[in-house]
């Protein structure tokens, strides 16, 4: 690693046998198989050129997703060039052992590529139709080059989405109303609380919070949190503690949206409600469930240590004291676990979100199947979808990719999730260098859940970035679609 721009790469044999390489090989997705020797190798885009053949540039562009390999003496250049044992070799189509031809004497041998910054055929990326195929277990051919299917994403048209909902940046007379709730003087009850209607209403707030229903939740959810309120204060006995659990729970709503509208200050207020309500209420399973916000509020803040601790502690505690764990302190175990795996990897330390992951991984199994107990939706493939935030947060694009693409959409429930995976994964590829992909996941995301990509200042940052550092094949469109949003050029 390292060293002179000019020395040889050196590939261990253990490269060869990652699985990222392995489908990268079997995609015959050459851009991805640069970048995973630059990220285990070392490999300067510089020694890949001069170990296969090509210019600096070539091999920028195809890193970038703007030119793909496709001829066949390439593919067998490429081979050679990098040393790949016959397995690999087979992997990606090739036969055994066989030297490409030679290339003319101060000539590089030029590849076919797709439309490029230097192709003076030019277009406009395509946006129409399906998302490209890519992320699931099926393949199809694609003329020499195979790609990856999208299953179970009813996506009909992205050129047709009419965008409309919440506006485009975050509403502060909404968030005002919430700073009413967490820091003006309690009102007493006008009636006689009805905890099954209080119920229900906390349960459709939390319905809007998975389904992505953002700007509706802003209008509906202080209301709730005012009654709720005033019922803890004015029952007792077993109707209090039940008030107080959906106390905490839709604190914890109200949280989670702040920090996806980008206002910590209430949403740590939020947080710190939730975990009062819920510590009040007796109950440890509702202890867990405000800990998971509480968790979250403290890595929005930097706190990522804290946050790690946070989650293991409560983790701990709900784990000694159960003596026979529930569908529901099981999902509410996990998935502080999954939290504490994500607040690790923002902290950098790989071993320790390896080692929660592992842990909630166990969980899952037990578990069974994902279902949406306290609101958690956590099962295996839950975990799997932490595994990619985890992989990207922590710089790995390929593993990242690698685990999505195992991923079935359709098997996702929750909408607020499945929007989650699709913006991880476009963050990935534009970690990646592969502006195409990350641009329609961030479309798809955009048609299946409007408000999670228009709506957070984290999720507008993103495709700000992907717009700025488009290259000219796709800028227009990525432009384009920044403005629909109403991100400013």
């Amino acid at each position: 690693m390292g060293g002179r721009a000019t020395d040889l790469i050196v590939i261990p044999d253990s490269f060869w046998l990652r699985p990222e390489t392995l489908a990268a090989l079997r995609d015959r997705d050459i851009g991805w198989l640069f970048a995973l020797l630059r990220q285990y190798a070392g490999a300067s885009q510089t020694q890949i050129a001069i170990a296969c053949g090509m210019t600096q540039s070539k091999v920028s562009c195809i890193m970038r997703g703007i030119a793909q390999v496709e001829a066949l003496a390439v593919f067998e250049r490429i081979a050679y060039g990098l040393g790949l044992p016959d397995p690999s070799r087979k992997l990606i189509g090739l036969a055994p052992g066989e030297p490409p031809a030679p290339a003319a004497p101060g000539r590089v041998q030029r590849e076919a590529i797709l439309p490029g910054d230097d192709d003076p055929g030019l277009t406009a990326f395509p946006v129409a139709g399906l998302l490209d195929p890519y992320l699931a277990g099926e393949q199809e051919e694609a003329g020499p080059v195979r790609r990856r299917t999208f299953v179970g994403l009813t996506v009909t048209s992205m050129v047709s989405t009419m965008l409309d909902g919440l506006p485009h940046d975050h509403d502060p007379a909404g968030c005002d109303c919430f700073a009413a709730v967490l820091t003006g003087q309690p009102a007493g009850p006008a009636q006689e609380p009805d905890l099954t209607a209080l119920a229900e209403a906390a349960s459709s707030a939390r319905r809007q919070y998975q389904a992505c229903g953002y700007s509706e939740l802003t209008r509906t959810l202080p209301q709730v949190l005012t009654h709720l309120d005033a019922a803890c204060r004015s029952l007792d006995g077993v109707a209090r503690s039940r008030a107080l659990a959906l106390c905490a729970d839709a604190y914890h709503v109200a949280a989670g949206l702040l920090l996806k509208l980008g206002d910590q200050g209430l949403a740590h207020l939020a947080a710190d409600r939730s975990m009062r309500a819920a510590r009040t209420s007796g109950d440890p399973v509702t202890v867990g469930a405000s800990a998971r916000i509480v968790t979250h509020a403290l890595m929005s803040g930097g706190h990522l240590a804290a946050a790690v601790s946070t989650a293991r502690s409560h983790a701990e505690d709900l784990d000694r004291g159960a003596q026979t764990h529930t569908p529901e302190s099981l999902s509410v175990y996990g998935s502080l676990l999954l939290r504490g795996a994500i607040a690790a990897a923002q902290n950098g330390d790989r071993p320790a979100a390896h080692d929660l992951l592992a842990e909630a991984d166990q969980a899952a199994q037990r578990l069974g199947a994902d279902a949406n107990h306290r609101w958690t939706a956590f099962g295996p493939v839950n975990a799997k979808l932490h595994r990619v935030n985890i992989a990207v947060t922590l710089g790995d694009a390929g593993t990242a990719v690698d685990v999505a693409r195992r991923i079935d959409l359709s098997a996702i429930a929750i909408t607020e999730r499945k929007a989650s995976l699709l913006i991880d994964v476009a963050r990935a590829f534009l970690q990646w260098g592969r502006h195409d992909k990350a641009y329609l996941s961030l479309r798809a995301a955009e048609q299946l859940a409007h408000e999670e990509v228009a709506g957070r200042p984290s999720v507008r940052r993103l495709v700000g970035e992907l717009a700025t550092s488009a290259p000219p094949a796709l800028r227009r469109d990525a432009e384009h679609f920044a403005s629909q949003i109403g991100i400013a050029r």
